[in-house]
């Protein structure tokens, strides 16, 4: 399958840009940037073109592999699906519902595969945890993210709508791939804020089950981490994620979406999927607002 890159930071660089250039069985095609030096610049490493007019670029591949800001990222998904490639997006997939909708009409009503790169999903420890959790009765579960993100070393330390918008919209998503396929949708949404960009949740299931969410992009260094875990008859299932490979998980995300155009099957993390983490992320910006339990309008 021949991927067109859709922007020019370090993510869509280091991991999009790189991925498809080392795998067996996709080419990269070319890089698009809204600053096409930039675009030039990338697709100079990987002996591949820089685009200015991203119709030039549609024209030339079958799918893209997309790593913008979300309110950017999702009218490019559109014009994309509607001229028939399939899609391979980051999350959010968007920063409304709206907005969301109109991705995955796209993608739909022009019958295109679509992954949406939630990064754990594609590493094998977190196939095996969603196995083991799918065998119990789960009464719960936490996740605990805490990142780094501004300190001098970091790579997102000026990235505008991580610091517009927080950890909520940037970390969230990834602790939702991880709580809804074992815990079920989520209903209803209690949040509250700490310091900076922290936010904690209490997320009510479909299932019954309840879980907590505490997210921050802005903690010292020494503090950061990730724990995952649900508990249910089996005792606590514990996941450790390692984000450390995040050029082989999107490797086979590649090959998921691949595969998904094939056969004309609808992947577990699709537009659908990204569409409903949107719809918890906005009702807990409303609850963090409101300072009471929103209900998530589905």
């Amino acid at each position: 399958m021949r991927f067109g890159v859709l922007g020019t930071g370090f993510w869509a660089e280091r991991v999009h840009a790189a991925s498809l250039s080392q795998h067996p069985d996709a080419e990269l095609v070319g890089v698009w940037g809204r600053d096409l030096a930039k675009a030039k610049a990338i697709g100079a490493e990987f002996d591949v073109p820089g685009y200015a007019d991203l119709d030039a670029l549609l024209a030339d591949v079958d799918a893209v592999s997309v790593a913008l800001p979300p309110d950017v990222q999702a009218p490019l998904a559109v014009r994309a699906a509607e001229a028939g490639k399939h899609l391979l997006l980051e999350k959010p997939i968007a920063l409304s519902v709206e907005a969301a909708d109109r991705v995955v009409a796209a993608a739909q009503g022009a019958g295109v595969a679509s992954v949406v790169f939630f990064t754990a999903r594609f590493m094998p420890g977190t196939s095996s945890w969603l196995q083991q959790a799918a065998r119990t009765v789960l009464s719960g579960g936490a996740v605990t993210w805490l990142g780094a993100n501004y300190e001098p070393d970091s790579p997102y330390k000026d990235s505008p709508w991580r610091i517009e918008h927080g950890a909520l919209w940037d970390l969230g998503p990834h602790a939702l791939s991880l709580l809804v396929p074992v815990l079920g949708p989520v209903v209803s949404v209690q949040a509250g804020a700490g310091r900076r960009d922290t936010v904690h949740l209490v997320l009510q299931h479909a299932s019954g089950a309840a879980s907590t969410v505490t997210l921050s992009s802005t903690v010292a260094s020494l503090a950061s981490g990730v724990e995952v875990w649900v508990h249910g008859d089996a005792g606590r299932l514990v996941l450790l994620p390692d984000y450390d490979a995040p050029i082989e998980a999107h490797q086979v995300a590649v090959d998921e979406l691949t595969a998904a155009a094939l056969t004309g099957g609808t992947h577990p993390c699709d537009v659908g999927f990204g569409r409903d983490v949107v719809a918890v992320l906005e009702t807990c910006q409303r609850a963090l607002a409101s300072g009471c339990s929103e209900p998530v309008t589905r």
